[in-house]
């Protein structure tokens, strides 16, 4: 059997073993392979049964190209570069991997959140250039700094992810909302379930945590930034396109939005003329809340899992349903 890998350097850029892949066939890693370009994708598919990929698109040109196709599996939870509804057609199971950065993108929105509370990064910054040491007084802060107990913490989108980074507000001693169209009892012990209009009025800080579907789209748009309060901080991790990026501009620089703090952005990797790029108080990190070893190596493990299960005739974290 064939195993093909076309995007894996942002997966395993030398640190993790693809060994677990290749006992299950003859693997071919490839570390990028150029998004835009449907026939070099389908070419070094070739005559794969089994194909992974993160970022790179499979489409429907490309499935048709590759007729020994059986089986894809990304390298992510996000499972939009496939055309999975042609996929479950022609009968290949696409999988995912659900659950891997839990803990890992939680950790990241509260560390977008306290730098953003205390810019430490700065100060670290104005120190080791001597503004401490040439001080008059014993101590400094460029920045107004904010403390975080007994603020309310707003998360759009509360699955595992958004559940985890609400846990860590409420160690912080943060209350926290939550908006979801789907409320469960581990979310209910977490926070109270709110409407997003409430949620949207109410929050001092604004967590984005929901997947990207035509109708969560442009959710942090100027419409909903008005119902803010004034000062609000929004945080997002999940995916670019969620945020209407001129309007959250705009309101960064007018102060109404306080301050920002962005791992994702609409374009990846990042368009020079992107608006935020010159808004104030926006912190932006390049798409990497998801990347420490530990998380990447749940992934590798999950994948190898997938195709094991794939291999037995009962492929698991399918989502298109794609067995006839």
């Amino acid at each position: 059997m064939n195993i093909v890998v076309l995007d894996g350097y942002t997966e395993n850029p030398g640190d993790l073993s693809w060994e677990g892949l290749k006992a299950l066939g003859e693997l071919t890693v490839y570390d990028r392979t150029p998004v835009n370009d449907n026939a070099e994708i389908a070419q070094r598919i070739g005559e794969a049964e089994v194909v992974f990929t993160n970022k790179t698109p499979i489409n429907k040109e490309i499935i048709d190209k590759c007729p020994r196709l059986k089986f894809i599996s990304v390298l992510a939870t996000g499972y939009n570069v496939v055309d999975i509804a042609y996929a479950k057609a022609k009968g290949i199971p696409v999988a995912n991997i659900p659950t891997y950065g839990t803990d890992s993108v939680g950790q990241f929105a509260i560390a977008l959140l306290l730098e953003i509370c205390h810019h430490i990064g700065h100060h670290n910054d104005a120190v080791h250039a001597g503004k401490w040491e040439h001080n008059p007084d014993w101590c400094f802060w460029d920045y107004p700094l904010i403390e975080l107990a007994g603020k309310t913490l707003g998360v759009i989108g509360f699955g595992r992810i958004g559940q985890r980074t609400g846990t860590i507000a409420k160690a912080l001693n943060m209350k926290v909302i939550a908006y979801d169209a789907y409320p469960n009892a581990t979310g209910k012990a977490i926070a109270e379930y709110v409407d997003l209009d409430t949620l949207l009025k109410t929050s001092d800080v604004i967590a984005v945590h929901c997947p990207l579907f035509p109708d969560t789209e442009g959710i942090i748009c100027k419409k909903n930034i008005e119902k803010m309060k004034d000062g609000v901080i929004i945080l997002t991790t999940s995916r670019g396109p969620l945020v209407v990026e001129p309007d959250l501009a705009d309101a960064l620089n007018s102060g109404k939005v306080a301050a920002a703090g962005l791992d994702v952005v609409s374009t990846e990797p990042i368009n020079g003329d992107n608006p935020l790029l010159k808004a104030k108080n926006c912190i932006i990190t390049p798409h990497m809340s998801w990347a420490p070893k530990e998380s990447r190596q749940r992934i590798m493990d999950m994948s190898v899992d997938n195709v094991k299960a794939y291999l037995a005739g009962k492929p698991v974290n399918v989502v298109n349903n794609g067995r006839k």
